[in-house]
């Protein structure tokens, strides 16, 4: 159920890295009026309300739902603009972000459900803090979704015998799935592209690495103290069940999938570093040839996997296409309907947004940090995030050169709000939405919508307070 904001942001790249997305060619953002923004906002309602409100309704035609508000945008730009910018707008909506992310997130789900971790760990509070902080170090190293995909799993099984879970996946989605993959391009899109228009591949490691393990230890200082307490409520019960547990040694199935992550990976960075010359379009949207062979590379990835991996270890991981499936079709409605947003958002002062570009600025002319960091985090929590990175590195010069250096402190406010506060909802980014689908599926309770921004409001967004004070400020 939901997001994605964000999702074009994946385009670029996902869970971690994709390609360049490409805005909408011929819409003027700064004509547009806010009404054009009703149907990407009727669809986030519906992702939030009807599972609620309609369960049945909403588990059964969530993607005729999606359609319908696509349609809702679609539609009314043709009879307003005419076939032309109609067609080139959705064309680059899909062609340019929805296909290459949809192939990029499947590629990756498929791989890592390919790998089945074999263990007795059992799900006390310091092998579950142990697995948030596995999470972290590989979010840098396979993106946000790559790690989300990789761990998710064996921690349920670890915590199959507790009888309280659902703040160990909420956390999961805030450390592993966002806050995380902040110190490469590697880690989440925004920063894939900051990468492609010149941040040198290493600056959001330096520059990050405090914020993030500020963020990160506090979190897993906070979940620990807070596992261990409902740990010890339910500890007799634990004990009880606990002598009664299989015994099996660690053992890792399916390891040709890491050689293929290993593949999914480098092809991101084939595409970001060389330049092959072949350039074509379709439809208006121009493509690449970099930008294609990284695509077919992510299909054939996952062909092998698909191939080379036995269905027992498939089995194993309960592995299923349902939460891929629901990602596809909600997030078709989320690429169209957010095209006339992210229009409006990149008029800047002349667009329907222009009191929230307002604030990012001081009286002086000088830039707003703090404010940086919350716009862009804010923005980011519901829109696609790296097209909202984009929008706010372009407020702020464009040039990575001048940004890298005495705009050092603008860039880091715009990438840690880009990729930290993707953790605010279930929509702020793709990883998140695949986790809930893949705990659900497995029959385990989950924060409603609402709720999981209860969740990140009394958790998170303290968290960003401090940081914007002891880093921004």
């Amino acid at each position: 159920m939901f997001k994605r904001k964000n999702l074009a942001a994946l385009a670029a790249f996902s869970a971690m890295m994709l390609p360049q997305p490409v805005f909408a060619a011929g819409l003027n953002g700064g004509e547009l009026s806010f009404v054009w923004a009703v149907p990407f906002i009727g669809v986030l309602l519906c992702i939030a309300i009807c599972p609620l409100v309609v369960p049945n309704f909403w588990h059964h035609h969530f993607g005729k739902v999606a359609v319908f508000w696509a349609l809702a945008c679609a539609v009314p730009m043709f009879i307003s603009y005419g076939g032309g910018v109609a067609v080139n707008s959705i064309a680059h909506a899909l062609i340019a972000d929805y296909i290459p992310f949809i192939i990029f997130v499947g590629s990756l789900y498929t791989v890592a459900g390919g790998i089945h971790i074999r263990s007795s760990f059992i799900g006390r509070p310091a092998v579950n803090t142990a697995f948030l902080a596995l999470g972290a170090v590989c979010a840098n190293i396979m993106g946000t979704t790559g790690a989300a995909m990789l761990l998710i799993r064996p921690l349920i099984a670890a915590n199959a015998h507790r009888r309280y879970d659902m703040h160990t996946f909420v956390f999961f989605i805030f450390i592993v799935a966002n806050i995380a993959g902040s110190l490469t391009p590697l880690g989440d899109p925004p920063l894939f592209l900051g990468f492609l228009r010149g941040v040198e591949f290493f600056w959001t490691t330096e520059h990050l690495i405090v914020p993030m393990a500020t963020a990160v230890g506090l979190l897993l200082l906070i979940y620990f103290i807070a596992d261990t307490i409902l740990f010890n409520k339910e500890k007799e019960e634990f004990l009880e069940k606990e002598s009664h547990y299989p015994k099996e040694p660690f053992g890792i199935d399916g390891k040709i999938n890491f050689l293929l992550l290993a593949v999914i990976v480098s092809a991101v960075l084939m595409a970001g570093i060389w330049h092959s010359g072949v350039e074509f379009s379709v439809l208006g949207v121009h493509l690449s040839g970099e930008g294609v062979l990284r695509d077919v590379i992510f299909l054939i990835a996952a062909g092998l996997s698909l191939k080379l991996t036995s269905k027992e270890v498939r089995e194993a991981n309960q592995f299923g296409w349902d939460p891929i499936l629901e990602v596809g079709k909600l997030f078709f409605g989320i690429f169209v309907t957010i095209v006339p947003v992210l229009e409006m958002l990149r008029a800047g002062l002349d667009g329907a947004f222009a009191p929230v570009v307002a604030l990012v600025t001081n009286p002086d002319g000088s830039a707003n940090n703090a404010m940086y960091f919350w716009m862009t985090g804010a923005l980011s929590s519901f829109l696609d995030n790296a097209p909202t990175y984009l929008a706010f590195f372009n407020m702020a010069g464009g040039e990575a050169q001048v940004l890298m250096t005495e705009g050092a402190k603008t860039l880091m406010a715009i990438s840690m709000g880009a990729v930290f506060m993707g953790a605010n909802s279930y929509i702020g980014n793709a990883p998140n939405f695949m986790v809930l689908s893949i705990v659900q599926e497995r029959g385990l309770k989950m924060p409603t919508f609402f709720g999981y921004l209860l969740w990140s409001g009394c958790i998170l967004i303290p968290t960003f307070l401090l940081l914007t004070w002891l880093y921004l400020l």
